[in-house]
């Protein structure tokens, strides 16, 4: 009844966007609307694998000729997806090793006796993983077993504060850590690829994190605070030594550090070199994360055989190839160009003429439209272009406007559907969707706070605003 009363809905949003939508849209523009609102409640209520809808967007869009086979492709040849690609074999490599395990284990050995040491611990881990996992999901389900391991550990009891604390340190410690690394986050990509298509803006790994790095700064101990505030513990139960113990007996069943971690450590190393150094030689970042799976699985040189890294999700594969087709086909219908249009009234266009104001405006927006549209990566094609189009019209750069808009649709905390953290750590059946409620809608406005602060301050010094 599920797929049924799903797909059921899907189809109406389909006719009701192409019969509804006024006349000033072409009838390309209409269908591809109506593919997307398809899209979006597919995607939403996930009746099917996001990959299957994914493969039926696609199809949809080739039967019904809504723009030339070679755009509705044009998402499956994009750099973006071989980074994603790339950098789900390089987690998978480095997954071959103990490295991440060992890095977790002495992280957790040394601060996590104490509730406030064992919140941070789950929170900084997601973020060091960051800078070497190109995915939200990886890192959230690599923190996963451990977390689960340390409630059990500590014998927290199921709707405690504790287990609530932990499980929501994974989930909004993952949505935080795609925050300043450019390859961290699909939406990140998505808001590159799409700046440099549709506005001709390039922006390097080092430019993203030069931008989004304050941002970061505030949110990591701004949601450790949070969750420590919204969910305290007696003193009694703020100490576990039971935990280091635990770590110090998983270090010594790894064993000594061995030279496959070495290499492993030292390959990462030189890819986020690398992506740091894009301005110098102007690679795009996936030639890098190329690099770096080439050096992983050589013969004598790398750390993991070829078979296993090639096993990646092809669902995220699917669902960034075709929701990057859709925003290429969004706005060569014309459909991304007129709804820009029906946005550009006078008072909308006095605001998004004022640079810090037009942020504030479009952060308000993508939090709105986020929570309409629960994927990120479908959010990010259907505004980002909308946005780069509204400021075309208004006579401003698209760049502040835009990344302000992608940056936004990452910060999703309040509805488990936002993120594949908050999926993940909802997943485990030790938390449900009212303990996202209260701790989420503060997470939203500390992460709009945070935005508009440093827009305010930082943005404004570099000439980003």
């Amino acid at each position: 009844m599920k797929v049924f009363a799903s797909f059921a809905l899907a189809i109406a949003g389909f006719i009701i966007m192409f019969f509804g939508l006024p006349d000033t849209f072409s009838d390309s523009a209409k269908i591809m609307t109506g593919i997307i609102t398809l899209g979006i409640v597919l995607w939403s209520l996930e009746p099917i694998p996001i990959g299957l809808t994914a493969i039926i967007i696609l199809l949809l869009m080739l039967l019904f000729q809504v723009a030339d086979s070679s755009i509705i492709f044009s998402g499956f040849s994009s750099p973006a997806t071989y980074l994603i690609v790339a950098g789900m074999m390089l987690a998978t490599a480095v997954n071959e090793t103990a490295l991440i395990k060992r890095m977790t284990y002495n992280i957790l050995k040394r601060w996590g006796s104490h509730a406030k040491g064992l919140l941070g611990s789950i929170i900084v881990i997601q973020q060091i993983q960051a800078f070497f996992i190109p995915s939200t999901a990886v890192r959230s389900a690599l923190v996963l077993p451990v977390s689960a391991m340390i409630i059990e550990t500590t014998e927290a009891k199921p709707d405690s504060n504790l287990r609530k604390m932990i499980m929501l340190g994974v989930a909004f410690g993952g949505v935080v850590s795609g925050t300043a690394i450019m390859t961290a986050a699909i939406g990140n990509i998505l808001t590159v690829e799409l700046l440099d298509r549709f506005a001709g803006i390039k922006i390097t790994y080092f430019q993203w994190f030069f931008y989004a790095f304050p941002i970061w700064a505030i949110l990591i101990p701004a949601i450790w605070f949070l969750l420590l505030k919204i969910f305290p513990l007696p003193k009694e139960q703020q100490h576990f030594p039971e935990i280091a113990e635990e770590m110090e007996l998983r270090i010594k069943e790894l064993g000594p550090v061995n030279k496959r971690e070495i290499r492993c450590l030292l390959i990462l190393l030189f890819l986020v070199g690398l992506w740091l150094t894009e301005p110098l030689h102007g690679m795009h970042p996936s030639t890098p994360a190329l690099i770096g799976v080439v050096l992983m699985t050589l013969p004598k040189i790398g750390i993991a055989s070829w078979e296993p890294v090639i096993k990646i999700n092809y669902n995220t594969v699917l669902l960034l190839s075709v929701t990057l087709s859709m925003g290429y086909v969004f706005v060569d219908s014309g459909a991304a160009h007129i709804i820009s249009e029906y946005l550009s009234v006078d008072w909308f266009m006095e605001l998004i003429r004022r640079p810090f104001l037009a942020v504030i405006l479009v952060i308000v927006l993508a939090q709105v439209f986020h929570k309409v549209i629960s994927n990120v990566s479908t959010a990010v094609v259907v505004l980002v272009p909308i946005i780069i189009s509204v400021a075309k019209n208004a006579g401003i750069d698209p760049l502040a406007v835009s990344f302000a808009t992608g940056l936004t649709c990452l910060f999703g905390f309040i509805l488990i559907v936002e993120s594949m953290p908050n999926l993940l750590a909802h997943s485990t059946g030790m938390i449900t969707q009212k303990d996202f409620l209260k701790p989420g809608l503060y997470a939203t406005l500390i992460s709009i706070g945070a935005t508009i602060l440093i827009a305010a301050t930082w943005w404004k010094w570099i000439g980003l605003v």
